[in-house]
């Protein structure tokens, strides 16, 4: 069975100001996340499965579906605050869903096989898709094994500005032991440097493995996820503002050591909109790599 690829988009309608502003970036309007999804069905993905809210499904379906009829099959989901586990309480002033995690929890019934979740808004590369298409391959029939792919960090800066990475702790075997988050990551110097708590520059090796939330896991996650959730909404939820992430979950199964999470190293330079000065950059990257062949001039037809 092939591996399906769970693209995180809720949030797309807030951050780009409606469906219909997606942001053409290649040169026939082509948006990061139509990128993505030509490297996943040439890794060998068999599936889309999109993570949107039901306000704008119907332009979701007009204006992003239908250019990958004939090409993959795809599917969506719907995130909303409302759709927490049976017993669950939160506070009535919240307006957000819960965060990354919470949108993986929405797959639960449209996905039954090894998954890869990432980003609508991130340009993960090439190598990573098939890097990660690989791990999933193998995964099929297994259970509390995951992956993420590790970025190096110096293949993820902004030349506009610092950026925040979570920073992977692995063991010898690359297993993932902890994400710690930095922020203000940036070049200075020739060296990369991260603030730490006291305001000081740390310096950290060029090819340090970072999270940029592309992960692949097995169906069994989603049982693993729920019950985290209930935890963290009997704690958090009369916050207005707790967020439940995915490095939350995954770090207390590995701190449990109920599963593990093999980090899988790419050369892939990773690249998006942080600011909005990125943009033109990120054009002029992804003609660069129209020009050496890594992608054909126009994706769909």
């Amino acid at each position: 069975m092939k591996p399906t690829l769970f693209i995180l988009a809720a949030g797309m309608g807030s951050r780009y100001g409606g469906l219909k502003q997606l942001d053409g970036l290649g040169p026939s309007g082509e948006t990061i996340m139509d990128y993505s999804i030509y490297d996943a069905i040439r890794a060998g993905f068999g599936k889309v499965v999109f993570v949107i809210r039901d306000s704008f499904a119907d332009d979701f379906k007009n204006i992003v579906l239908n250019k990958f009829d004939g090409l993959i099959e795809t599917d969506f989901v719907f995130q909303d605050i409302t759709k927490v586990p049976s017993g669950s309480t939160y506070t009535s002033e919240r307006e957000k869903p819960w965060g990354t995690n919470h949108a993986v929890l929405m797959g639960k019934k449209a996905i039954k096989e090894p998954f890869a979740v990432i980003n609508a808004d991130d340009f993960y590369g090439k190598e990573s898709y098939e890097i990660l298409a690989n791990f999933l391959k193998n995964a099929e029939g297994k259970k509390n094994e995951y992956c993420m792919v590790g970025y190096r960090v110096g293949n993820t800066l902004s030349e506009s500005g610092a950026v925040s990475r979570g920073i992977c702790v692995v063991d010898e075997n690359n297993l993932l032991q902890n994400v710690v988050e930095r922020t203000h990551i940036e070049s200075k110097n020739d060296e990369i440097v991260y603030l730490d708590e006291n305001g000081t520059d740390v310096a950290i090796p060029f090819n340090t493995p970072v999270s940029m939330n592309m992960w692949g896991f097995t169906p069994d996650y989603f049982e693993y996820s729920e019950e985290i959730f209930k935890a963290f909404l009997a704690e958090n939820g009369e916050q207005l503002k707790s967020e439940f992430y995915i490095p939350l979950a995954v770090n207390e199964l590995i701190v449990d050591k109920k599963a593990t999470c093999k980090v899988l190293d790419t050369s892939s330079k990773w690249f998006g909109v942080t600011y909005a000065e990125d943009r033109a950059q990120t054009v002029e990257d992804i003609r660069n790599l129209i020009d050496l062949g890594t992608y054909p001039e126009k994706l769909f037809n």
